[in-house]
């Protein structure tokens, strides 16, 4: 009888929780390694739904229309191969779902009930309420649980990864990770390792994500060899709530559910919002397209309101706009009881209710674009067959360019090229988790990784180079204070490097990072206490976090050209000659080393986007026709 493998999971979202269930169904040992418990995981967070082309509403829609809004939206930066695996396999995971007990919504006839989402014209998002997220991370866990009591699944709940153990030949053979609790750091052997962390918005400062997406551990991979892809690539939600601590997140289902955008023409109008007239009110989506309207794809409606905030035509000249849902309830003339709406709505209105103490059935809600998905991230390959279907067998899907190393979900940049279409997160993490199972599965069958022979020095000096790294970070005497220099990042990517991307002020942030690479390592010590330190650890997060940035400023100097949510200002036009590339990051001492990689256009031969307007029109229709020709003629 062979040996039962052991593979290593990082993260307990539902991209590691998928990849943990199909491991330990084919009767592999699997270790979690969260630095939360697995229910609290970033996943929960997930507010809107997830896409799938099962067409019950009879409007035509299918997996390759799925694919071809997935590729269009993504402004063909996404090797298309993986983007249509995932379309064909969406409505087989939302069945799978719904017979795991996941409580999504029904229609009157008990079918499942779809909502339409950004970039599409179909109703193709199954939902639970407003809460999609968490049903599906707790169904996941449930299953999880299951292979737990059989003993094929052992869980380390608040342990942080510090790296992964390479072998003489250069593959990946287990992680270091440190219990946050008793502060030990150990390591740990694996047959193979998958990395499922999720994004790193706290990069950004304030973002729509939890505190704990530093993406230090995608960080951490690079620096030990592995490419990052696209990194350059980060998605600005349209509708958030700007907070003194943090953005909290409003569903893109409030606009697919009928919720509308505008601002007063009169940007001073001292009126309550519900009191002002619909010829007083400017709906900026619909006027720029009237097909699309409040529905455009993200990186779209984001720079709208962006951009009519920078005129000072903002809500009271502030950067805020209306995203207004009032005109559904009965009381204004709308198709909806309070009930009704709640049933779709009812997660995500609480928690408008709960941080700004207004009714957003009774009054519109103000929200502002904030920071909200990593589409870049660490590269991953796949393998194809013959006939340009997907190889299932293959060892190389998901896998990085360290062998025995996969990475799955929001961590890895394959499924959505430029710009993510809302709720393609969580159907990615879904079938990137599955497939990367499938992959380590004949990975291990093809080769002599097994963790048993990995030899105890290897582990033993991998341990010893984290606690030298730990011991000397917590011995720190200097002046600086990591949250001050946490804060200045975070100001520094979001002014420079944000929705608004100009040459000059890139530049300007790699210097600034450059600085802030100095003054991380010469931090005061804050806390030397022994148990559940908090000091260490984050400064620790923060290192690798500018590490990450240089990646992410250098991909935008690097990319010249405007694709999805990278619009420079400079070189606005998209350019398929000599920018339809990957880009392939790779990390060095001296800085980040760039090269490029051709999209696998095999299905769909690049063309415009399919939209009325593009981030060029929105700046000619709103700021006049030669606004940016000023940057043009500086860059040059």
């Amino acid at each position: 009888m062979a040996a039962q493998r052991t593979v290593v999971v990082v993260g307990g979202g539902l991209a590691g929780l998928m990849a943990a269930m199909k491991l330990a169904e084919a009767g592999n040992k699997v270790k979690i390694f969260s630095i939360v418990p697995v229910k609290r995981s970033h996943s929960v967070c997930a507010q809107g739904g997830i896409n799938g082309a099962v067409n019950l509403r009879g409007e035509g829609d299918s997996p390759y229309l799925h694919f071809e809004d997935t590729i269009t939206g993504g402004d063909f930066l996404n090797h298309q191969p993986p983007v249509m695996r995932m379309a064909e396999r969406a409505p087989a995971i939302i069945y799978l779902l719904d017979r795991m007990g996941v409580p999504f919504n029904r229609t009157n006839e008990g079918l499942l009930s779809f909502r339409r989402f950004g970039g599409t014209l179909k109703h193709r998002t199954a939902y639970a309420g407003a809460t999609t997220g968490q049903q599906l991370l707790y169904a996941l866990d449930e299953q999880v649980r299951r292979w737990e009591v059989d003993g094929h699944v052992e869980k380390y709940e608040g342990y942080e990864f510090l790296g992964i153990v390479k072998d003489s030949e250069g593959r990946c053979r287990g992680i270091t990770a440190q219990n946050l609790r008793s502060m030990e750091i150990e390591s740990y052997a694996a047959d193979a390792v998958v990395m499922a962390t999720g994004g790193n918005g706290l990069i950004f400062g304030k973002s729509t994500n939890s505190i704990i997406n530093t993406g230090a551990a995608v960080s951490i991979c690079y620096q030990q060899g592995a490419t990052m892809g696209n990194p350059e690539m980060v998605q600005i939600h349209p509708t958030a709530i700007p907070g003194e601590d943090k953005c909290r997140l409003i569903s893109e289902s409030v606009r697919g559910e009928g919720g509308r955008v505008w601002v007063p023409r009169d940007p001073m109008d001292a009126r309550k919002a519900v009191d002002i007239p619909e010829a007083d009110r400017w709906y900026v989506c619909e006027e720029m397209d009237s097909k699309y309207g409040n529905l455009l794809s993200r990186d779209i409606v984001s720079f709208i309101i962006y951009c009519v905030c920078r005129m000072g035509k903002g809500v009271m000249g502030r950067q805020q706009a209306y995203l207004d849902i009032t005109q559904l309830h009965q009381a204004r003339g709308g198709p909806y009881t309070r009930e009704q709406i709640n049933d779709k709505l009812e997660g995500v209105l609480e928690i408008y209710e709960k941080f700004m103490r207004e009714d957003p059935i009774e009054t519109p809600m103000r929200i502002y674009p904030a920071v909200h998905y990593t589409m870049g991230g660490l590269w991953v390959d796949y393998e194809t067959n013959g006939d340009n279907t997907w190889d299932a067998e293959s060892p190389r899907n998901q896998m990085t360019n360290i062998p025995g190393l996969y990475a799955a979900g929001e961590c890895e940049y394959q499924y959505h090229g430029a710009n993510r279409l809302g709720a393609n997160a969580l159907l990615a993490c879904l079938v990137a988790g599955e497939i990367s199972a499938q992959s380590v599965i004949a990975y291990m069958d093809k080769g002599d990784v097994a963790a048993d022979g990995l030899s105890s020095t290897v582990l033993a000096e991998a341990k010893a180079e984290k606690q030298a790294e730990y011991d000397s970070l917590k011995k720190s005497n200097g002046t600086e204070n990591p949250y001050k220099v946490h804060q200045e990042l975070g100001e520094t990517m979001w002014n420079n490097c944000g929705i608004w991307r100009v040459q000059k002020d890139l530049e300007s942030a790699r210097v600034k990072l450059n600085e802030l690479t100095v003054r991380i390592k010469q931090c005061g010590l804050v806390d030397d206490s022994g148990w559940a330190n908090q000091a260490v650890p984050f400064t620790r997060a923060v290192v690798n976090m500018i590490e990450q940035s240089k990646a992410i400023v250098d991909g935008a100097i690097q990319r010249d050209e405007s694709r999805g949510a990278h619009f420079k200002m400079d070189t606005p036009e998209r350019n398929d000659t000599d920018w339809l590339r990957t880009s392939l990051a790779t990390w060095t001492p001296t800085g980040t080393k760039f090269a490029y990689e051709p999209i696998d256009c095999r299905f769909i031969a690049p063309r415009a986007r399919k939209y009325a307007v593009n981030q060029i029109g929105i700046v000619k229709k709103l700021m006049g026709e030669n606004f940016l020709e000023g940057f043009q003629s500086a860059a040059k």
